[in-house]
């Protein structure tokens, strides 16, 4: 942690809540630093000098947490929709209210996230310098044939003028009047499967996230987290330093 910080910063660096409630809480004046109520969550402040108290209790690291959670589809990656939809810690619980997602997955994809209160695994895991691989299971709407496949592989420019890389995409089966494809990604880009399928003439009609670095979806239920193992969270700062 950096010798000094904004006050904001000091509860979510901590994993104690998330920068837009930490700004809430200290506007409402449940934060005291050296014994002055302060409002201002932009006050830099010293976290291992000054005695930073957090409504009455001195403010200390939360125990970090590391999950796994199998996305439904149909679901936000948010705390809140103004909308009313469906977000994630619907499923997570209360005692997880504070962990923050690694990455996103948008609405209408399933599968595998990443989520901690430890800010830096977070950070150093979604950074694209980490090229830590992720794994999506895609179904299009029709049978791709080869010379499609090999497109995507060499790379495809995308409708907004960006580029998609993929490490590789190989057909997983055809089933019916669809192909079923593995595609391995080291990127974040928004929405970057379905735009890079869109690019060689193909709609995606199903996404999964099987796998995030050494991390799989075999085990896991739809709508269910479990912890990491501390070799687990080693096993993905190693994937990422390989790099």
């Amino acid at each position: 942690m950096k010798p000094t910080m904004t006050l904001d910063r000091v509860l979510s660096r901590l994993g104690h809540a998330s920068r837009t409630e930490a700004r809430a809480a200290i506007l409402a004046g449940r934060m005291k630093v050296n014994g002055r109520t302060v409002r201002d969550p932009d006050v830099w402040v010293r976290p291992e000098c000054d005695a930073i108290l957090f409504d009455g209790r001195r403010v200390k690291p939360a125990r970090k947490r590391y999950l796994l959670f199998y996305k439904p589809k149909g679901v936000i990656t948010s705390h809140g929709d103004p909308g009313g939809r469906e977000t994630i810690y619907q499923y997570l619980g209360e005692e997880n209210k504070w962990v923050a997602p690694v990455g996103r997955l948008d609405k209408d994809t399933s599968g595998l996230l990443l989520l901690t209160n430890d800010t830096e695994f977070g950070e150093f895991i979604s950074s694209p310098e980490s090229m830590i691989p992720k794994t999506y299971m895609v179904k299009v709407n029709a049978l791709m044939s080869d010379e499609a496949i090999a497109q995507l592989n060499a790379g495809v420019e995308m409708k907004r003028g960006d580029r998609a890389q993929p490490v590789s995409v190989r057909r997983r089966e055809d089933r019916g009047k669809y192909s079923w494809l593995d595609v391995v990604l080291t990127e974040g880009k928004n929405r970057e499967v379905r735009r890079m399928i869109e690019a060689v003439g193909f709609k995606v009609l199903k996404l999964v996230r099987t796998r995030i670095g050494p991390l799989a979806l075999e085990g896991m239920e739809v709508g269910k987290w479990r912890e990491l193992s501390p070799a687990e969270v080693a096993g993905l700062w190693r994937a990422a330093a390989k790099q």
